[in-house]
């Protein structure tokens, strides 16, 4: 089989980060009544209920630690997911699941992502810098710059990978966790069949207990936010919004303000030029 050549692959990636940035547009508007629901750890739950699971022991940017909580009546059900995945012979990992605002901003300028982005947009545009605007675009889809857009901070979102209970195995979905590409989308015609195969898999025993799939990345899914509610055409308002949450107290605060940019043109302008330079020393 002759590999399709790049054009084809550019014009699938920019119609996919178009597509993901008017989903985002289409988030903005939906209501949300934040319930004011607390947040319980996914590692000391699935202790708990004796159910068998992997959890990200990697920073999440700089010194970060990652936040392996979520919502509590989320948590139950990412449970049942893991309970579903053990019956199959699989092991469901966490790679990451709340995000603060100011973890989220540290995220979408840690320079390994942020120059992978950079990179694909130069690829996009046959090799020169990229406006801005593009670079802005494109980021936000898949690192969102966005609070109410971006789930992980309103604590009902985990990233995920599978592996297998028998030899410890990934349970390969064409390309491991954070792969930023054209074979990003979860169904991308650039990634093989059986990956494709795998990927419907898991999804399939994720929504099965509520959630819902990110079409534009393979591993994030989230329920009951504003995201959700668009992606599974619900009219009624959403339940979780981005949240500031009090570790001590587990209780959560709705952001002031969740439609401002976490990280504003202009310092995106800057981030690249610190990216060209990047690149030009190595």
């Amino acid at each position: 089989m002759t590999p399709p050549d790049d054009s084809k692959r550019r014009a699938y990636w920019a119609e996919q980060m178009d597509a993901g940035y008017d989903l985002i547009e289409r988030v903005i508007p939906v209501e949300v009544r934040e319930c004011g629901e607390g947040f319980a750890s996914l590692r000391d739950a699935a202790q708990e209920t004796g159910v068998e699971m992997l959890f990200s022991d990697s920073k999440i940017a700089g010194e970060l630690e990652r936040v392996l909580y979520m919502r509590e009546s989320l948590v139950q059900r990412v449970m049942q997911v893991g309970r579903d995945m053990n019956d199959r012979g699989w092991i469901l990992k966490i790679e990451d699941g709340y995000r603060s605002l100011d973890m989220q901003g540290q995220l979408g300028r840690k320079p390994g992502l942020f120059d992978a982005i950079l990179k694909k947009c130069i690829w996009e545009c046959g090799g020169e810098i990229p406006a801005v605007d593009l670079v802005f675009r494109r980021a936000n889809v898949l690192i969102s710059n966005n609070p109410k857009v971006g789930t992980h901070m309103s604590g009902s979102a985990i990233d995920v990978s599978v592996f297998r209970r028998d030899d410890g195995s990934e349970v390969w979905r064409g390309n491991s966790y954070l792969e930023m590409s054209e074979r990003t989308p979860m169904r991308s015609p650039f990634v093989e069949a059986d990956a494709i195969r795998n990927r419907l898999e898991i999804t399939a025993m994720l929504e099965a207990r509520g959630f819902i799939h990110f079409p534009f990345e393979f591993w994030h899914f989230n329920q009951d936010d504003a995201l959700g509610h668009v992606l599974a055409g619900k009219s009624e308002p959403a339940r979780f919004g981005p949240v500031h949450w009090d570790r001590q107290t587990n209780r959560v605060t709705p952001v002031d303000n969740p439609t401002n940019l976490l990280t504003p043109l202009s310092v995106i302008q800057r981030e690249i030029e610190a990216a060209v330079q990047r690149a030009r020393k190595s």
